[in-house]
């Protein structure tokens, strides 16, 4: 590592603890203003609140660290360029290849850490957080779910509903079985069906088998295309547990679950973009690297902006990058785009343009 190498890498690494410090002091003091008033309406203690933000922090720093890559890139490089030193670098002979590998060997860095954290630590963090809003905070019991690979639910006071999956507007629950209990907590009742909807009278089961135990031991079978069934829960309910569902799994979790969709002939579109979608996102930062690299030495290949100029370019681009991947994740969830595709198709259109850009440079 050469004296160079650490001197830009030394520089890069604090404009970066800097905008990712105001980043995320920007992010929890809104979310914090934002929430406060409604905890304390449940009379929460201080501790539970902050214990729910500290839960919080994990997530947020996935989501804001390609944004202080980016505006960390731009900063850096325009204030090398203002003190002349890219300039003196450059009349040394040293091509602006070397000269950005600090930034992209810190971005890779960067982004194998995120990497991590989205496999393992946000989802046991995301879980946690959702834990403590719901149970600690707000005191709702909610659904009776367990953290397992598949759902269950209690439908009033005696009978356990089993799912398999859950469609995405909660309209539809598939591989539903009931098992209804007796004053005594024995099981009298087994019923299963292929799938449940919603619909103007309720939840309705479709093509299902009723198995039922006789006290005297005996076990009496019917069939039934369709079956009435009193919930009180609504698809909102099931929506909003899909719509965390992957956010809470890891990496490896979430693959096993869709590899069991895939065998049972399940959709499995959703979960599968999802997990394409947090295998790419935390690689976004060497590809907001290369884009501010480009960004900031464009015009004649020795100057970069200012600090006005770097933080709107950054906002700007980190707003179009957004877009772009919430649109194509949900394309891919709903089977327009391949998964694949829907995944990384952000990245590489962005890499695209930063590397168009950087061979427009003059080198």
């Amino acid at each position: 590592m050469t004296i160079l190498f650490r001197y830009i890498l030394r520089e890069y690494l604090k404009v970066f603890t800097m905008c990712f410090a105001g980043l995320m002091t920007v992010y929890l003091v809104v979310d914090f203003f934002e929430k406060v008033r409604k905890f304390i309406r449940y009379d929460a203690e201080l501790l539970t609140i902050l214990g729910y933000f500290a839960l919080r922090t994990p997530s947020i720093s996935f989501q804001i660290a390609p944004l202080a890559v980016l505006m960390a890139t731009l900063l850096t490089l325009g204030m090398l360029s203002r003190s002349q030193e890219i300039t003196a670098m450059r009349s040394c002979g040293i091509s602006l290849a070397r000269i950005a590998s600090p930034l992209i060997v810190l971005s890779l860095a960067i982004s194998l850490i995120l990497f991590g954290l989205s496999a393992v630590g946000m989802p046991y963090a995301t879980a946690q957080a959702e834990y403590v809003k719901t149970a600690l905070i707000e005191k709702k019991s909610g659904l009776a779910t367990f953290k397992a690979d598949r759902p269950w639910i209690q439908i009033g006071n005696q009978t356990l509903m089993h799912i398999e999956v859950v469609e995405p507007d909660g309209m539809t629950l598939r591989g539903v079985r009931l098992y209804q209990l007796g004053p005594d907590f024995r099981l009298t009742e087994i019923t299963e069906a292929k799938e449940a909807r919603y619909g103007m009278e309720g939840w309705t089961l479709h093509r299902g088998l009723r198995r039922t135990l006789l006290p005297d031991g005996q076990l009496v079978m019917g069939s039934f295309l369709k079956q009435p069934i009193q919930m009180s829960q609504t698809p909102d309910d099931f929506n909003a547990w899909a719509a965390v569902e992957s956010e809470e799994m890891t990496l490896m979790a979430l693959q096993t679950y869709i590899d069991r969709l895939r065998k049972d002939g399940y959709n499995f579109a959703r979960m599968l973009t999802d997990f394409h979608g947090r295998v790419a996102f935390p690689f976004v930062c060497v590809v907001m690297t290369v884009v501010g690299i480009a960004l900031s030495l464009r015009r004649s290949g020795t100057r970069g902006g200012g600090l006005a100029v770097g933080i709107c370019q950054a906002l700007m681009i980190g707003f179009l990058y957004w877009t772009t991947h919430s649109v194509a994740i949900a394309l891919g969830r709903s089977s327009v785009l391949a998964p694949l595709m829907a995944g990384w198709i952000a990245n590489l259109l962005f890499l695209s343009f930063g590397l168009y850009l950087f061979l427009k440079v003059r080198q």
